[in-house]
């Protein structure tokens, strides 16, 4: 697999959905992750990040406009001790309440399925990045319903350890526009992890598609330390 450019993947497909980017900056001091949001209804689109704690939650950028809290409406990111979740929906606090009970985070998984948004079955995404000891590794899952067949959920989770430096691993909901979505095919893609934290938060953002793209999460996480940098951009501000 080659290494591709994420500033081309995301320009070249106008609606990749909710997406997830973990790996390590080429320096090899920092765990990376970015998370953003997207939207095509009024719904979707009238929302923000918010920081929460050591993570983030999405809010209603005006709550007059909110319509169904039920799948737009929970907190992406949560760090568990030396461990950060980012998720597409509110299986972030399904990993983070099983894995303070000791399971995996697969196991933690096994509990959810696609989310029930028909015809489209959204694929949950996942990632989880673990630091301790100056070591560093992560892993991402995505739990898709069988080409659109709703009778069957398909698991498939990617780990990585010993992260390489530069490079990292995106993964998203959809493979592009379409209706229904269609939903994000193969294994997370391989792709390089350059600048620092406000250049690489500004590639992903002028990148993303200006009509659809809501808000982005970026963290940058020392290795060495724990300490991390965050970045937050909402179009809604």
């Amino acid at each position: 697999m080659q290494t591709a450019s994420l500033e081309q993947l995301l320009k070249t497909n106008s609606y990749p959905g909710r997406g997830i980017v973990i790996g390590l900056s080429a320096d090899k001091k920092y765990a990376v992750t970015a998370y953003f949001i997207m939207g095509r209804s009024v719904n979707s689109r009238n929302r923000i990040f918010i920081t929460d704690g050591e993570g983030i939650r999405t809010q209603a950028f005006d709550p007059a406009k909110l319509s169904d809290p039920s799948l737009v409406i929970y907190a992406p990111v949560r760090v568990l001790g030396n461990k950060t979740i980012v998720t597409n929906g509110d299986q972030t606090d399904t990993i983070y309440e099983l894995m303070d009970q000791q399971q995996t985070f697969e196991q933690a998984l096994r509990t959810r399925t696609f989310e029930p948004d028909a015809p489209n079955y959204t694929p949950r995404i996942s990632g989880i990045l673990h630091i301790e000891n100056g070591g560093y590794n992560y892993a991402m899952s995505i739990l898709k319903s069988n080409e659109g067949n709703p009778d069957s959920c398909c698991r498939h989770t990617f780990t990585y350890e010993h992260p390489l430096a530069g490079e990292g691993r995106f993964i998203h909901t959809y493979q592009g526009d379409g209706s229904p979505l269609p939903s994000f095919e193969g294994e997370p893609v391989r792709v390089g992890i350059s600048g620092t934290i406000d250049t690489f938060t500004d590639t992903v953002w002028t990148s993303l598609n200006e009509e659809n793209k809501v808000s982005l999460f970026v963290r940058f996480i020392e290795i060495e330390t724990g300490k991390y940098e965050t970045r937050i951009v909402n179009k809604n501000n």
